[in-house]
């Protein structure tokens, strides 16, 4: 039986296991006391420590050791010790590094939200809106990619990358052979294959999901829909591949695309596999279970409900439609 260490994170005690990472350890309190997260993954071993976004302060070693650290740790990969004080939101230094942090992730990543298929549920977009500035010191040329496609399925726009390695782990970890990966160094470093449409195996669609930002997406959801407009729905089915657990996205009552389940930190629980994520999306697929639990922080939220029927979804409104029908008549007449 592990070790039970007491830690302190902005003031707030937590008991958890020795070895646990003070991210972690946040994240059984919840709130604002977690660090935001780039490229660290709990289902993907190795990640984190990439993007410094995760940056806290500890202001107290340990019992053993009282003595602060003399510089900021990134939360997700320094382990907890009795008696740790740990600071985040509390901290000015701590918002100071972390607005930095922002600003050099937006050197190169466009401000393309409008066009982006992962706008409304982006991280970056999030972090930027809490912790970004207006303004960039940055006056030099940025780097630019054209979109290549490394999957039948798949796109990748690796100007928005922002190298947090999650689809490189995903690869690795839960594919039987990994076909792309990280090519050249320093700010040339680029996600790529040497062979476009060369990813191709079962599991290869989890790259969409792990990414936080708009690289990687679906071919089959590009610009059909906003996020906002659909409405998630779990589902499930009989699948000899994965757990067969995800995510519908509705618009009326067409299913634009399946996503694996996430956590409240974006994560996804379970991981799926390409057949019921691009090649089952009819209903009549699925066991419905219900409508997902959105956030009200989220602008999915604005288009929530709480009872879902299906079929229809939309009901027919015949007096609507007629008196729609005299109205246009009238307008043309005019």
């Amino acid at each position: 039986m592990s070790e039970i260490v007491k830690v302190s994170i902005d003031g707030i005690p937590v008991e958890v296991a020795s070895g646990t990472t003070i991210l972690n350890a946040a994240r059984q309190i919840g709130g604002d006391v977690v660090p935001p997260a780039m490229c660290y993954y709990s289902k993907l071993a190795g990640s984190g420590g990439k993007c410094r976004t995760c940056l806290v302060k500890v202001s107290k070693g340990s019992e053993k050791d009282p003595r602060p650290m003399p510089k900021l740790v990134a939360s997700c990969r320094t382990t907890v010790m009795d008696g740790m004080e740990v600071q985040n939101i509390t901290s000015p230094e701590v918002i100071e590094a972390r607005k930095g942090i922002v600003e050099m992730l937006l050197i190169n990543h466009p401000l393309d939200c409008p066009v982006c298929d992962q706008a409304g549920e982006c991280s970056l977009q999030d972090l930027a809106y809490e912790h970004g500035a207006a303004k960039t010191r940055y006056e030099f040329e940025r780097r630019k990619f054209e979109r290549i496609d490394i999957g039948d399925k798949i796109q990748l726009h690796m100007t928005r990358c922002i190298l947090c390695y999650r689809c490189v782990f995903v690869a690795d970890q839960i594919t039987d052979h990994r076909i792309h990966g990280i090519l050249n160094r320093g700010d040339h470093s680029e996600i790529s294959t040497y062979i476009h449409q060369a990813v191709d195996n079962d599991f290869s669609g989890n790259v969409i999901d792990v990414c936080p930002v708009g690289a990687l997406t679906d071919k089959t959801f590009r610009f059909k829909n906003r996020v906002w407009f659909t409405k998630p729905v779990e589902a499930h089915r009989d699948c000899d591949k994965c757990c067969g657990k995800v995510t519908l996205w509705y618009k009326g009552e067409d299913v634009l695309r399946v996503t694996g389940r996430k956590d409240v930190y974006g994560e996804v629980e379970e991981f799926i596999c390409n057949t019921c994520r691009f090649e089952t999306k009819k209903t009549a697929d699925w066991v419905i279970e219900g409508p997902r639990n959105v956030s009200n922080t989220s602008v999915i939220s604005s288009n929530h409900y709480g009872s879902f029927n299906l079929p229809p979804v939309v009901k027919k409104n015949l007096a609507l439609q007629e008196s729609n029908k005299e109205q246009l008549e009238r307008f043309t007449r005019l």
